[in-house]
């Protein structure tokens, strides 16, 4: 079992920057790929970034590649996403999500752990 609590969120302008934190619970931490999506109002789920259980992988969404940055730190069993250069439409609730999978996928499916979530308003 592994449970994740995002926190970091909040209201940002345009071109400014926000760091996400993902706090997990998991004897197996250092196991699992880790990756961040956000959902728009209104909108589906989509990929934003992941990194592998070793941290010497990522891998990023087209929309955010450049911008945004993920990390981990094993030892503190956190998970990190750094969001520069941030626009208006990259408003949406962002949630880590853990996968047992070896390699970086992108599909929500291919999750099986959330975060609740947390909100990111970028203001033009």
């Amino acid at each position: 079992q592994v449970q994740l609590v995002e926190s970091g969120g909040g209201l940002v302008q345009a071109g400014g920057s926000l760091r996400l934190s993902c706090a997990a619970s998991a004897r197996t931490f250092s196991s699992w790929t880790l990756g961040w999506f956000r959902q728009p109002t209104g909108k589906e789920r989509e990929f934003a970034a992941a990194i592998s259980y070793g941290g010497a992988s990522t891998y990023y969404a087209d929309s955010v590649k450049g911008r945004f940055t993920i990390s981990r730190d094993n030892a503190k069993k956190t998970v990190y996403l750094q969001m520069n250069s941030l626009k208006p439409e990259d408003t949406a609730v962002y949630y880590c999500a853990a996968s047992p999978s070896r390699g970086l996928v992108r599909r929500p499916h291919e999750y099986n752990y959330w975060g609740q979530g947390t909100q990111v308003t970028v203001s033009s």
